[in-house]
């Protein structure tokens, strides 16, 4: 196992190496000169020239490149020109945030999907499974960013239960109740579009497991169905499943973007937004290496997972 996780390690590498040429060369193509925008009425020639030396853009792409690199291995993501602070602890202090807004939505959509999918799969063209199935597809065709629009007016707005915005209310609370009340409109609109995702997916696995031959026999042994389904299907189907929990990660935590412009929450999403108005690249950079890093080492988390299920995956 030891061996495993090292190679998938190590085959990180290129990928996160390739994320930081692609990131870099985007915002070197942004048309715009980035210190005339950042300094805005203040840009007068002298000032521009001197922060262009700031932020090195007076050197040839190739050595920003590196240079960037080479500071970014050290530990060193730069200095946010807007904010005048660490690039690093910026991104780790609205992370926090996206990271209970996503974490929160992937323990929903995969705890509700799986269980969707399953409950499909055993009652297979029954009334639960076409319900389910309906319900699914409704909640994939709906876009994340217009569900949380139309919780918003429902819920906030007309029926007054929970805030509109935020993370914590601007008077006041601060506590973990406020927290979760906060947390239920943005957390649910993201988890919809995954939860259908894994619910159909789970169906087919399951569904391709209850086929095989190892259940007939359970079966025939008298077997009850819910121990068939829970202790035999369920477990083998999950070697199918996790890595589309894997790709589910990855889709809630770049969802989060949207659904923090959406309800102002405090992450690193809507942090790069500003950033990318505000023409920061260094933020910028810094902020999408950082949350591809951990999109690619949740992965390896998945990987490692499923081999523990399943050993022929380590060979």
């Amino acid at each position: 196992m030891g061996a495993y996780i090292l190679r998938r390690l190590i085959s990180a590498i290129p990928v996160l190496l390739g994320i930081t040429v692609i990131v870099f060369a985007i915002m070197a193509m942004i048309p715009g000169d980035p210190a005339t925008a950042i300094l805005g009425s203040y840009a007068t020639p002298e000032n521009v020239e001197k922060l262009n030396r700031e932020l090195g853009l007076d050197k040839p792409a190739v050595q920003r490149y590196f240079i960037w690199l080479g500071n970014m291995l050290t530990g060193d993501f730069g200095q946010s020109y807007a904010l005048n602070r660490p690039v690093l602890d910026e991104v780790l202090k609205r992370f926090g945030a996206t990271l209970i807004l996503a974490g929160v939505a992937f323990v929903l959509c995969s705890g509700l999907g799986v269980l969707a999918g399953v409950v499909s799969a055993a009652r297979q063209y029954g009334p639960a499974d076409k319900a389910i199935t309906f319900v699914v597809l409704l909640g994939i065709s709906i876009p994340s960013f217009f569900l949380g629009m139309m919780m918003i007016l429902l819920f906030a707005v007309k029926l007054r239960w929970l805030p509109v915005s935020g993370m914590y209310a601007i008077y006041g609370g601060g506590d973990l109740q406020d927290l979760l009340r906060h947390l239920v409109m943005p957390a649910s609109a993201l988890a919809v579009v995954a939860t259908g995702v894994i619910a159909r997916l789970s169906r087919g696995a399951v569904l391709e497991v209850l086929r095989q031959d190892f259940i007939r026999t359970a079966r025939a042994k008298g077997v009850p169905e819910r121990r068939v389904i829970q202790g035999h299907a369920l477990r083998a189907a999950m070697v199918g499943i996790i890595p589309v929990l894997g790709i589910q990660a990855g889709f809630v935590l770049s969802g989060a973007v949207y659904i923090e412009m959406v309800f102002q929450w405090p992450g690193v999403g809507r942090m790069l937004v500003d950033a990318i108005l505000k023409r920061d690249i260094l933020l910028v950079q810094g902020g999408v290496v950082f949350v591809a890093a951990c999109y690619v080492l949740f992965n390896i988390v998945v990987d490692v997972a499923q081999s523990l299920l399943d050993p022929r995956i380590k060979t």
